[in-house]
């Protein structure tokens, strides 16, 4: 995510790296090397324009405090003004009515209808009962999708094949959720292949028939600059509270995020970055400001990692831990829970630092695959005694699993290597050596 805008600006920043002080010469080269990263990841050029002047403003106002360098500073001004771009806060979704009606919108392959799904998932964790309907009455396989994904979270679909009026459809859905005890309706609606005049009264009239708590318009943002162009068209005749920013994972330019915000004076609410139901994240201004500079974002890596683990499973492995129990058969249940996390080159540039040294690296949850071939191919004598594992068994394992026995050894001998650590650790904190040395 971002990567080609964080690489630019760190290179923007190595301007003022080993600088005594900040000067009008060396910000001037910095602002224009920044600027230019900006509108390079598509920033709408007014938006970066702006930016970069306040920028400028403070970097030439501040002085540089005792330990810390120019450098820190410029990056730290830059932090506070892509926050304040992107929204400064999280702005919460408004789940208020009886029941609640959240209208989806957006073109055609923006991503609306597996968004509903995600948001369908998310808003089920908080205890209320949520209920889809399908009023995408042109796409033909739009219903089939929806009660796919509506199956895989647990949320009823509402649905009428046979109708071809989408007013009707969202106003009949609502009355069904009144009727069962849904909480929260969220209304799929259809999409173009781009704006067009019939589509946007059909989705003003479903809004105005059905008066939703919470209007959303979805955006791929992969599109870029032609992302905020869309959903300034979309505002005008929709006034929607928020923006959903899809394929975030596979956008380089960034361009949507930054500027859409700024633009269309709508806050950015949510950010879909997979097509996994759990790849959906609240969007925070702040966080995404760290990671676009590689500052990493360790508080949302330990909230994914909250949502992910399940409490009795980690009070289990720990136990066994402690005991210097914990075999092959844990360790691939930790592969499978970390993997529920989302994708993981993403999740290692939640951590500082972590952003520029895997950058090159190509890393995605495929990585674990051989790993879990072979785990998957002993015996559950051999997963819970790795000692058994002989010649002629890494033989077997290594053609069951499509593996070489060399990657069997590595695996067998890391794996050791990781047991003997915590076997070192358990004794240290019995011994009271562990808390000494974090004193």
């Amino acid at each position: 995510m971002f990567e080609n805008l964080q690489d630019k600006l760190n290179k923007a920043f190595k301007t003022l790296k080993g600088q005594g002080r900040i000067t009008d010469i060396n910000v001037a080269a910095t602002i224009k090397e920044v600027r230019r990263a900006l509108t390079d990841a598509d920033v709408n050029y007014k938006v970066a324009k702006e930016v970069t002047d306040r920028v400028k403003e403070k970097a030439l106002d501040r002085k540089v405090l005792i330990a810390v360098e120019p450098g820190q500073l410029f990056v730290k001004i830059v932090q506070e003004e892509l926050t304040e771009l992107m929204g400064s806060q999280a702005v919460p979704i408004n789940t208020k009515g009886d029941p609640a009606v959240i209208l989806i919108a957006g073109l055609q392959g923006s991503g609306k209808t597996t968004f509903s799904g995600k948001l369908a998932a998310y808003l089920k964790k908080g205890g209320k009962g949520v209920m889809l309907v399908a009023a995408d009455i042109y796409r033909p396989a739009a219903i089939d999708q929806l009660k796919v994904l509506g199956e895989q979270v647990g949320v009823e679909v509402y649905a009428e094949p046979e109708n071809k009026n989408a007013v009707e459809i969202a106003r009949n859905g609502i009355a069904h959720a009144r009727k069962t005890g849904k909480k929260i309706v969220i209304v799929d609606t259809a999409g173009r292949l781009a704006v067009d005049e019939q589509m946007m009264q059909e989705i003003q009239d479903v809004k105005a028939a059905i008066n939703p708590s919470e209007t959303l318009f979805v955006v791929d943002s992969m599109t870029g600059q032609d992302a905020v162009n869309t959903a300034k068209t979309f505002n005008e005749r929709l006034n929607f509270d928020g923006v959903v920013l899809t394929k975030l994972d596979g956008d380089s330019r960034g361009g949507a995020a930054l500027s859409i915000r700024a633009v269309v004076e709508k806050p950015i609410k949510f950010i879909s970055t997979g097509e996994k139901m759990e790849a959906l994240d609240v969007f925070y201004p702040d966080r995404m400001a760290s990671r676009i500079l590689g500052m990493g974002d360790v508080i949302s890596l330990v909230e994914k990692a909250q949502q992910a683990f399940d409490e009795d499973e980690a009070k289990r492995i720990n136990a066994k831990m402690r005991a210097n129990k914990f075999d092959f058969s844990d360790f691939l249940s930790q592969l499978q829970q970390i993997k529920k996390m989302g994708n993981i080159k993403d999740l290692l540039g939640m951590i500082p630092g972590m952003g520029n040294m895997i950058k090159d690296l190509d890393l995605d949850n495929d990585s674990f695959a051989p790993i879990e071939a072979i785990i998957n191919s002993m015996t559950p004598k051999e997963r819970s005694n790795p000692d058994l594992i002989d010649g002629s068994r890494k033989k077997r394992i290594a053609a069951g699993s499509g593996t070489t026995i060399q990657q069997v050894n590595n695996l067998i001998k890391q794996f050791d290597e990781m047991r003997k650590m915590m076997k070192k650790m358990n004794g240290m904190q019995a011994s009271g050596k562990l808390n000494k040395m974090m004193r």
